[in-house]
């Protein structure tokens, strides 16, 4: 997705840290409570230094929800958390992302155009009213508008479990809701719930979108519970088990942490696997003297390992590779969003129209009914 931010005056570009976290701090006492700053887990440490609160995308839309007195919401994340903050805010709230292009790369791997032509394809060789779109959190408000209007829901790396159970093992007056679920955009998070669910490798097929109908043909859609969309997380794919060997080879007793958006082989290896707040209340209990290995993006694991101090806390990736578009929100953009806002402008406002937003909910608030 195209989106184009403008470039920033000399006079942030060129100020030094110290500097810049005046202006921030500066303009956050100018707002007063008309102003509410979020910070994902994975923002720069000099960002979430001034974050009212920190969360994963979903936690934090909910916070801004709740937070009606806050006018504005400078969301520090990427684009489809701010569109999720303006999907569940009041009309009077403005949800703000400090840089335009701060997008997620998983996100974009799924368009509203390319699964509506995957629906259309799959309508044509199988029974479409027993197949339900399930979608991310981490997609664009389109999309689940798209899910809500045809009867599926939005899942979190935390529910993802509950939400696939509802669609594919519940049973309503003897059948099960759906005989198949398309699950978008992060083919590793649909696959590891499957085979948690105690779905077959056999009953899970990859939807590749570039091909007609996912390179599939309709004997495959049909022995398919579970049609996964080639789509990922440019981080966590990086994970290889070789890394967690390597990890136990060091810390013989020590514990792996895995985020379930890294790949199968991966994630059968970790001794807890679950979400950002997962891993984060996983390393708050580990005993002191603990060591450490976690699978998920670098700045929530060196955050973890400053706040954990009696334990040994590291990146599983050796190379270390940060969330880029995530790391694109930093002071210089935030200082100048702020400014902004103090002077009487609202720049980079993300807006979701009136129809996407209400469907968008209808995902949103049936997630909620399930988890």
């Amino acid at each position: 997705m195209l989106r184009i931010q403008r470039t920033l005056e000399e006079r942030y570009t060129t100020a030094s840290t110290d500097d810049l976290r005046q202006m921030v701090a500066d303009a956050k006492t100018a707002l007063g409570e008309r102003l509410l700053i979020l910070g994902h887990h994975y923002q720069h440490d000099d960002v979430m230094a001034f974050a009212d609160a920190r969360g994963d995308s979903f936690g934090l839309s909910r916070i801004a929800a709740d937070r009606r007195d806050a006018e504005f919401i400078v969301f520090c994340g990427v684009h489809f958390m701010a569109e999720s903050a303006d999907v569940l805010t009041g009309p009077h709230q403005r949800v703000v992302l400090p840089d335009l292009n701060a997008g997620c790369s998983m996100a974009d791997m799924a368009d509203i155009e390319a699964v509506e032509d995957a629906w259309e394809a799959l309508a044509s060789v199988t029974d479409i009213d027993r197949v339900l779109p399930i979608t991310y959190m981490n997609s664009a408000a389109n999309l689940k508008a798209f899910v809500g209007r045809h009867g599926g829901a939005v899942c979190t790396s935390s529910n993802a479990r509950a939400v696939l159970t509802w669609a594919l093992l519940d049973q309503v007056d003897g059948r099960t809701r759906a005989d198949k679920v398309l699950f978008f955009p992060d083919q590793h998070l649909g696959r590891n719930t499957g085979f948690d669910l105690g779905f077959t490798e056999a009953q899970m097929s990859l939807y590749n979108p570039r091909f007609e109908l996912g390179g599939l043909d309709a004997a495959a859609v049909d022995d398919s519970a579970l049609l996964l969309w080639k789509g990922h997380c440019s981080v966590h794919q990086r994970f290889r088990p070789e890394h967690v060997a390597d990890f136990r080879v060091r810390n013989p007793d020590g514990l792996v942490l895995v985020h379930p958006e890294c790949a199968h082989d991966v994630v059968v290896l970790g001794d807890v696997v679950g979400s950002t707040d997962a891993i984060i209340k996983a390393v708050e209990a580990a005993p002191s003297g603990t060591a450490l290995g976690i699978a998920t993006e670098v700045h929530l694991v060196n955050r973890l390992a400053n706040e954990h101090p009696d334990k040994t806390i590291e990146c599983l990736d050796p190379l270390v590779c940060p969330c880029a578009t995530m790391a694109r929100i930093d002071l210089p953009h935030l200082a100048w969003v702020l400014e902004s806002l103090v002077d009487g402008r609202v720049p980079n406002q993300i807006t979701v129209d009136a129809d996407t937003a209400s469907w968008a909910k209808v995902a949103l608030e049936r997630m909620l009914q399930i988890s």
